[in-house]
């Protein structure tokens, strides 16, 4: 069995705040679903894509925060092994799809205001299908052989995690044998999984940026730059809480600040897409009226 060590106050205000929000999120990303499945308007590769976003966020919030709410609801701190290594798997496959989602998203973008006259020959069906079942593959096989390789690790006797899932970092630590390979993996993967995406991303946005600024009219710039805003902001959502969590220097209070990032990048996030996405989006809003209608009739 391991154990969660978990020091954080007020353990049933946690729970109440942590429950609302994973409802929040499951009930804003599978409406999002629902809606783009539904209404035909939103069958573009856009909606596509964040359909796809939406149910990796519903797997991967309900990978992780049904054992947060137990934890801070009865004071379950165990876990088996192998609930362990599941979760890590299902941590490690989201955040991989996560980031390759994004990353084909910001490739449509690029198209549809770098190359508008060609988009929807090059955004084909297929080739959306096929950059979506490639994101899924990568992450399914990327996170299996992480929870093989972590799985054969010798661990010590006290294998308590301070923190309130099973991270692949966290695990590591655990370890008795040698991990200077898994190390090395480790970051080489995060320079070709997660530095080399998020060049592509910021590379796009260049080119997006530069094109919007050579339309003339005013009002077709800020049209041009309102189709990549959401984007922006889910990119920006998401990159911004695990660069701080990756990249910031060791301090006292680190695991407690690991443990804030980490809930915000897995709670908070997943909650808010839904919103960047819905709230200032006059499609979705519209496709909700249809969808609306269409029940009532």
């Amino acid at each position: 069995m391991i154990t969660f060590l978990a020091s954080l106050a007020g353990q049933r205000s946690i729970f109440v705040g942590v429950l609302l929000m994973y409802l929040m999120t499951i009930i804003g990303n599978i409406m999002i679903v629902l809606l783009v499945c539904s209404v035909p308007k939103l069958h573009t590769p856009m909606y596509f894509f964040l359909c796809n976003l939406a149910i990796i966020d519903v797997i991967s919030t309900s990978s992780t925060i049904p054992k947060l709410l137990m934890i801070t609801l009865i004071q379950d701190h165990r876990i088996s092994f192998q609930s362990c290594i599941i979760q890590l798997f299902f941590f490690v496959f989201c955040t991989l799809v996560d980031i390759l989602i994004l990353t084909s998203m910001a490739y449509d973008r690029y198209l549809a205001i770098c190359k508008p006259l060609q988009y929807y020959s090059i955004m084909s069906k297929k080739l959306c299908l096929s950059m979506a079942v490639s994101c899924w593959l990568a992450g399914a096989l990327n996170s299996l052989m992480h929870a093989l390789l972590t799985s054969m690790i010798l661990f010590c006797s006290l294998r308590e995690i301070n923190n309130f899932f099973c991270d692949l970092n966290s695990l590591i630590a655990l370890a008795t044998s040698d991990t200077k390979g898994r190390k090395l993996l480790i970051a080489f993967e995060d320079i070709l999984m997660g530095i080399v995406p998020f060049s592509f991303i910021l590379t796009s946005y260049v080119f997006i940026i530069s094109s919007i600024l050579k339309i003339r009219s005013k009002d077709g710039r800020l049209k041009s730059f309102s189709c990549c805003t959401s984007h922006l902001v889910t990119v920006i959502l998401f990159y911004g809480p695990s660069t701080i969590l990756y990249m910031k220097e060791e301090s006292e209070n680190a695991a407690e600040e690991n443990k804030l990032l980490s809930m915000i990048y897995l709670i908070v996030v997943p909650m808010l897409n839904p919103f960047v996405y819905g709230l200032r989006n006059r499609e979705v809003w519209e496709a909700l009226i249809i969808l609306q209608k269409t029940i009532m009739f």
